[in-house]
């Protein structure tokens, strides 16, 4: 047995009773944020848990036939990761995004991610909300956290925003959901940008935990949404607006959600334990 056991592992091999594990595609190439920076972080980071395997998928800069020759084959993958904030994408790219989430595939959506595609309707049904490139007060509610519960304002008004970086709370708002289950009510996320005023059309999504926008940092004065999953078809997302650069993908909050949230966009599920070094509600927390 112990022979067997030995093999297996100099193999590459699974031992028995052992999941494989999921595949994954991070998405990239075109972002005003630090792709080639935070892609390694992300990979490192899912890699790390055990659960993954991450290819990466660079698209072509600017628009134009190289980038309609761009068609990833997202029937490969368990889940997908998005990490890409630029040009639209060729007709038959978007169509099979829309086939594989439609059929049960799993996407996470990364911070800057949620600026693309502000014009396709259905990425806005994939994601919940989003801000800044092509999203305007048309593109949907304001997903606001009012009196403790989640609320969508149809009023017209400002989207998208972000004031200075700095170290904010994330508050749990859905604590039995299996991305939050054991975390704190309360923890202190890495000098970060806090997203505002985000816009869509939010149907079939859920708030999972939002931050304070402090107007003495330049925001909004509300508690925003910062995680949000969402139910497209038979396809789950994880939309996660933390992270917008590699420093700030070093706080435990951000990996630890990342990954839980990944491993439940490509299952449903969570198997992953909080770690030890989670954050406290008053102390950061960085790997």
């Amino acid at each position: 047995m112990k022979l067997l056991l030995t093999t297996l592992l100099l193999a590459g091999g699974l031992l028995p009773g052992q999941a494989a594990p999921l595949r994954t595609l991070i998405i990239d190439g075109q972002n005003n944020h630090d792709w080639k920076g935070t892609t390694p972080v992300m990979k490192k980071a899912l890699e790390a848990s055990g659960l993954f395997t991450v290819e990466v998928a660079t698209a072509p800069g600017g628009g134009g036939p190289e980038l309609a020759a761009f068609k990833p084959d997202f029937a490969k993958y368990k889940v997908l990761v998005m990490n890409y904030n630029g040009a639209m994408w060729g007709d038959a790219t978007k169509k099979a995004l829309e086939e594989y989430m439609s059929a049960g595939g799993g996407m996470v959506v990364v911070h800057a991610a949620d600026n693309s595609f502000g014009q396709w309707p259905a990425f806005l049904d994939m994601i919940a909300v989003g801000g800044w490139n092509g999203y305007s007060d048309k593109s949907g509610a304001y997903l606001r956290w009012k009196d403790g519960k989640q609320v969508l304002d149809t009023q017209p008004g400002k989207v998208g925003s972000h004031g200075a970086q700095h170290e904010y709370v994330l508050d749990t708002r859905a604590p039995k959901h299996p991305i939050m289950a054991g975390l704190p009510a309360k923890w202190l996320h890495a000098s970060d940008e806090l997203y505002d005023f985000m816009r869509g059309p939010a149907k079939n999504a859920t708030i999972l935990a939002t931050a304070f926008a402090d107007t003495k940092f330049g925001g909004s004065g509300e508690h925003e949404a910062q995680l949000i999953v969402i139910d497209y078809g038979k396809g789950r997302v994880f939309h996660t607006m933390i992270g917008h650069g590699p420093e700030a993908m070093k706080c435990v909050g951000f990996i630890t959600t990342l990954q839980r949230g990944t491993e439940w966009a490509a299952t449903g599920k969570v198997t992953q334990k909080v770690p030890a070094d989670f954050p406290k509600a008053d102390a950061v927390s960085l790997r």
